[in-house]
């Protein structure tokens, strides 16, 4: 058993993450590909975020979009923060599970296939 288990808990929950978050896990796009997408939008206001992901042509744009409104009506519905103040502080795509399939060829053999997944979290903040 865990020594003073109650007490770490309730350092943990005081000391947790003050800004607003969100994460999508398990999105069956390769965190490769997010990444593109992601590097765009750091460190934007979360309006010009936004107006990027809408225009950007990229499967990755779209869970990514949702994660970012997401975030931001967290922030509002949660922290009571006002949207013009928010901009994307961090936000970074980990690779999740790889779901292995096989493809049969010729003469009896068979091809790999990896269907990749990613993690994507954002973080947003206030601008001082």
């Amino acid at each position: 058993m865990a020594t003073r288990s109650k007490e770490k808990a309730a350092q943990r929950r005081e000391n947790a993450e003050k800004r607003p978050h969100a994460t999508a896990k398990y999105i069956r796009i390769s965190s490769r590909k997010v990444k593109v997408v992601i590097d765009l939008i750091r460190g934007k206001s979360v309006d010009d975020a936004e107006a990027i992901l809408l225009y950007t042509p990229k499967a990755a744009s779209e869970p990514v979009l949702k994660l970012l409104r997401s975030a931001i009506a967290n922030a509002e519905n949660n922290l009571e923060l006002s949207r013009d103040s928010l901009y994307v502080a961090e936000i970074y795509a980990n690779q999740g599970p790889t779901l292995k399939r096989y493809r049969p060829r010729a003469r009896g053999s068979a091809f790999h296939i990896r269907k990749r997944t990613s993690h994507i979290s954002i973080i947003l903040d206030e601008k001082e």
